[in-house]
């Protein structure tokens, strides 16, 4: 078996995770390639190093003296190689660093350092070849992901190579400049490195057991997900539920391969499994609940709009015009609903109003402000009777008003709309109902 082990940044933020992270590793001789990220914070004061290098690039881009903060950095890793008993030294690479801060060279190249200095120490430490990214995964110019030449020049740097280190979060242009991926994105990294040597399995580390189905912000202890589709995790992640990049996913669905979130910190414990599909039935009817607040509906109500092709095309035409993207449009026969982040909608809510008026003259325009949006997700739904009225029972039961239900097709979701005072207490009701008392 091959599989590909990513390690998060507060996995490897000392010396001491790093020697659970080895042992993780050795006690399995499958896992072979390792992505780690930068060091992250060793405590709820500490910094991550990514922070640091972007403070620190920043007085370098003012021409201000950044030796100080740099010197830190240095001693970061220093302390960790210390801990380790490494024999390794990192000057020449912190001369180099100083030397293209000082050239300007980027703040994408300043924040993937962390990675590339963590990979170049966990190579050392595990005794196996250090991969630099930069030389294999590919952004095009302008700065979209190239998978194809990615997956090209990463398969055939891998094919003969037993054991490596690949750091996480970073690749280049074309023209051979560092591009960093989104934050959180060494979880791509790993799924990009599985899918080049055909891995068996993708075994993301973190600091937590797998997904769980609710927020423990909101939900004391809730339950933990012992399997879960792509499809459902990527209704979940664009809801809120943020354990792994969602982006993270789409190599290894493309080639099949599953994902184990596990936690460094309690190996033993078997985590969340993500796979393309499963004949496993969840533990309860839903697999999960994920919610955000912040959204706002424009309500347009207009006599006989059913017959008037192309009404929902102009409507939408005006959001686009002002670069509002839309979250949910449910509808009736004479209104329709667009569901759309607040923030976004309040710098151009005149514009969009007044736009809506030249380009379908509605009847009226109705708006409503401080929405909540959750997801009810579980592939068991669709084999479940009455899902949705067990939600609005318990909802009503506790006094929550629905301002608005959408459901897909599929049976795999249902988005319910709320107000963001009654967020926490509808998501602890819609809990209660499926996972604790299960009624």
């Amino acid at each position: 078996m091959k599989k590909v082990v990513k390690f998060g940044g507060s996995s490897l933020a000392s010396a001491e995770q790093f020697e659970k992270v080895g042992k993780i590793i050795r006690a399995d001789k499958d896992r072979r390639y390792v992505v780690p990220s930068a060091p992250g914070k060793r405590d709820s004061k500490d910094t991550k190093v990514t922070d640091m290098l972007y403070q620190c690039y920043a007085l370098a881009e003012e021409e201000k003296d950044f030796s100080a903060l740099l010197a830190k950095i240095s001693e970061r890793y220093q302390g960790i190689i210390d801990g380790l008993k490494l024999d390794l030294s990192l000057a020449d690479e912190f001369k180099v660093i100083e030397k293209n801060f000082k050239a300007k060279a980027g703040d994408n190249y300043a924040a993937s350092r962390g990675e590339y200095l963590n990979g170049i120490i966990m190579a050392n430490y595990l005794g196996v070849e250090f991969i630099d990214p930069a030389d294999t995964i590919r952004f095009d110019e302008d700065g979209n992901f190239d998978a194809d030449t990615t997956d090209a020049l990463l398969s055939k740097r891998l094919e003969n190579v037993e054991r490596a280190v690949i750091p996480g979060f970073y690749g280049s242009l074309p023209d051979g400049k560092v591009k960093t991926f989104s934050r959180g994105g060494s979880d791509i990294t790993g799924s990009i490195v599985a899918k080049a040597v055909k891995a068996d399995v993708y075994e993301n580390w973190t600091d937590v057991s797998g997904f769980l189905v609710a927020d423990p912000r909101i939900i004391k202890n809730p339950e933990g997900i012992d399997t879960i589709t792509y499809r459902e995790l990527r209704e979940l992640a664009y809801m809120g539920a943020s354990v792994l990049h969602e982006d993270a996913i789409f190599p290894v669905r493309k080639a099949g391969i599953p994902i184990n979130i596990r936690n460094t910190n309690r190996p033993e414990d078997n985590g969340t499994w993500i796979v393309e599909n499963t004949l496993q039935k969840s533990k309860y009817t839903i697999t999960g609940i994920a919610g955000k607040k912040g959204f706002c509906a424009v309500s347009i109500e207009k006599d006989m709009m059913n017959s008037e092709i192309g009404f929902g095309r102009k409507v939408l035409e005006v959001f686009e015009d002002n670069s509002i993207s839309f979250e949910h449009m449910p509808s009736g026969i004479d209104t329709m609903t667009v569901i759309v982040h607040q923030d976004e909608f309040e710098e151009k809510e005149q514009s969009v109003i007044s736009g809506l008026y030249k380009a379908v003259q509605p009847d009226s325009i109705d708006l409503e402000s401080d929405l909540a949006l959750i997801a009810v997700v579980g592939r068991g739904m669709k084999a479940t009777r009455g899902t949705a009225g067990r939600i609005f029972s318990a909802l009503a039961h506790v006094n929550v008003n629905v301002k608005m239900i959408d459901q897909g097709s599929s049976e795999l979701n249902i988005i319910i709309g709320v107000k963001n005072e009654d967020f926490e207490t509808a998501i602890n009701a819609i809990y209660d109902i499926f996972v604790v008392s299960q009624i």
